[in-house]
């Protein structure tokens, strides 16, 4: 039986993070619609599994990379926002930021140095901070 299964997709699409993706999200529109009980719910999560599997079983492998492409840079850019934000927030425990008085550079100072007079990487303006 596993062999009739593995022959049987040969050749074809199989799973992705966007399928794993479309299937989560069939899953969460289920447990929703548990509470909720419209009718329209069910409609979509029965479009979605379809989707899925017709995804999956599908030859066509150029068109679902390419699906599978743009799920993971949007994916990507949502995430690395977050993270952005995330690694910024851990960074202002270390670091005092300041901005140059000219060119409004940038400029990350450890803390806990006292008074210190810091000199701007990119136009050389020195100004007096505390850290």
């Amino acid at each position: 039986m596993k062999e009739k299964f593995v022959r049987f997709m040969q050749g074809r699409y199989g799973t992705d993070d966007y399928s794993k993706f479309l299937l989560g999200s069939a899953v969460a529109v289920m447990v929703l619609n548990l509470f909720l009980r419209i009718g329209l719910l069910n409609l979509v999560v029965f479009a979605l599994l379809i989707y899925v599997y017709v995804r999956m079983f599908s030859k066509n492998i150029q068109k679902r990379y390419a699906e599978n492409v743009k799920y993971l840079e949007w994916k990507n850019k949502v995430l690395g926002s977050f993270q952005k934000q995330k690694r910024t927030a851990q960074d202002r425990r270390v670091n005092h930021i300041y901005r140059c008085p000219s060119c409004k550079q940038k400029i990350r100072v450890p803390r806990g140095k006292g008074k210190i007079c810091i000199t701007c990487p990119k136009c050389k303006t020195e100004f007096t901070k505390k850290s």
